[in-house]
C-alpha cells in the first residue's frame, strides 16, 4: 500500500486564535497548540530562519486533520486574492458533513462567515452551501437528507 490515511491538510493564517475559534465553532476539536523552529523545520519546508505556532484540530470523528500554522518569521505572504472563485486553480475548500446544515452556517456567522453562494439543494440526497470565513477560508458544508 502506498499511503495509510489522509493525516492533516495545512491551512497558513494570520491570525491563529480567530481561525481555530471558527474551526471549535464548527465541530472540531482543537488537539494541540506550539511553537515550532528549528533546522529540522527548515530543511523539510526549506525555508530558513522559521519561527511559527501551529495548532491541529481534529474531527469529531477522530480521521480527520486540520493543521493551522502562523508564521512569525519569516511573514506569510499572500498570492492570490483572497476572494478566488471556485475555478481557481489550487485548493479551493474543505468540505465537512454536518447534521443541520442551517444551524452551522448560523452558528459560523456569528463568527464572521458569509455564505459563497446559496444554500441549494441537490436532487433528494444532499443540502449544500459554500461558507467563507475568517482569512478567506472556504469550508463547504453537506447535510445527507433521507
Amino acid at each position: 500500500m502506498a499511503i495509510q490515511r489522509l493525516d492533516n491538510v495545512l491551512i497558513v493564517v494570520h491570525d491563529l486564535d480567530r481561525v481555530i475559534s471558527f474551526f471549535v465553532e464548527l465541530g472540531m476539536e482543537l488537539e494541540g497548540r506550539a511553537p515550532i523552529e528549528g533546522r529540522w523545520v527548515e530543511r523539510v519546508i526549506s525555508i530558513d530562519d522559521v519561527r511559527q505556532e501551529v495548532a491541529m484540530l481534529r474531527t469529531p470523528d477522530g480521521h480527520g486533520r486540520i493543521e493551522l500554522a502562523k508564521f512569525h518569521t519569516p511573514r506569510a505572504i499572500t498570492p492570490e486574492p483572497q476572494e478566488a472563485p471556485a475555478n481557481t486553480l489550487g485548493i479551493r475548500r474543505i468540505m465537512f458533513a454536518v447534521d443541520d446544515i442551517e444551524d452551522v452556517t448560523a452558528r459560523l456567522r456569528a463568527h464572521g462567515a458569509e455564505l459563497v453562494g446559496e444554500l441549494a439543494q441537490y436532487e433528494d440526497s444532499y443540502r449544500l452551501c459554500y461558507v467563507r470565513g475568517p482569512e478567506g477560508i472556504v469550508v463547504g458544508l453537506a447535510q445527507q437528507l433521507g
